[in-house]
């Protein structure tokens, strides 16, 4: 019988072979799933994507559902829409969805909604002492807020994902002198977004253009200045790292007006950058601290 080059109008075993060989993703085969090799199955398995994702924030979508806004690793900001379920054995915990959880998410990546539905979730790096620790729950809150207003879906590249997926890791597992982890994160985090200032030019006396992104020896038209004594600790803060934080001593106080300048340097240079709830609930934190 004829069939005229149509794949449709083929035999399902001869259909196969205009499809290149390929696997369930691994998401799906540890559970066992989809082991036969029959026509439709390999068409939805050539749908379904596996990533790590970080875990930006969620939204309630209704009383059975929340959506899920997520940076992931392969295919940049991904939102899903998470059904909120009450047993033990679902393929997908609605609990693991918490502020910077790193997890394991497989989704049809080809479904025309912008919202994913995801097929089954698992952890990929256990979080142990940020869901616990109140203070470090406090930052991380402040920080998950303050990616999904910074990260637009075009910044979104794997080196960005890694730069967060290795610091917040980093944080969980610092038994202590962290103080100044989220003044070091954000510090290095608007170099990947392409707005880094210029650290290098500084001279004693200097004041500090939040607009211009610069040291400057007279004070600019506008009134987002920084005035020498605190334009003279962006030199320090530039040489902080995760490993050489503890060094550097700020009191509460100082901490927290050095996170508004943060703050509000993103806004200059982000137009959509909105105000975050969760950064006078930080300050305070810190002011209490003193």
């Amino acid at each position: 019988m004829a069939y005229n080059g149509r794949f449709w109008e083929y035999p399902p075993k001869e259909r196969q072979r205009f499809f290149l060989p390929f696997s369930a993703p691994p998401c799906l085969r540890a559970g066992g799933f989809f082991t036969d090799t029959d026509f439709s199955t390999k068409i939805f398995l050539a749908m379904l994507t596996e990533s790590r994702a970080i875990v930006l924030r969620t939204i309630k979508y209704n009383d059975e559902s929340f959506i899920a806004e997520t940076l992931t690793e392969g295919h940049g900001r991904v939102s899903f829409l998470v059904r909120i379920s009450r047993s033990p054995r679902a393929a997908v915990r609605h609990t693991l969805f918490q502020p910077l959880a790193l997890l394991t998410i497989c989704w049809n990546h080809r479904e025309g909604n912008a919202l994913k539905r995801p097929k089954s979730v698992g952890v990929s790096t256990p979080l142990v002492s940020i869901p616990y620790d109140p203070r470090k729950s406090a930052v991380a809150l402040f920080l998950s807020e303050f990616l999904q207003a910074a990260i637009k879906v075009e910044d979104a590249s794997e080196l960005l994902f890694q730069y967060i997926y290795t610091s917040v890791e980093w944080f969980d597992t610092a038994p202590k002198d962290f103080a100044n982890f989220h003044l070091v994160f954000l510090l290095h985090l608007v170099g990947f977004l392409g707005f880094a200032p210029n650290l290098e030019d500084y001279r004693p006396g200097d004041g500090f253009d939040l607009e211009a992104g610069r040291f400057t020896a007279y004070s600019p038209l506008n009134k987002h200045f920084l005035l020498p004594e605190d334009a003279a600790r962006l030199p320090l803060l530039r040489r902080m790292n995760f490993a050489t934080m503890h060094v550097f001593k700020f009191s509460g106080s100082e901490r927290s007006r050095l996170l508004g300048y943060i703050n509000l340097y993103y806004r200059l240079h982000l137009p959509s950058f909105p105000e975050l709830k969760s950064l006078a609930v930080l300050q305070d934190l810190f002011d209490a601290s003193r």
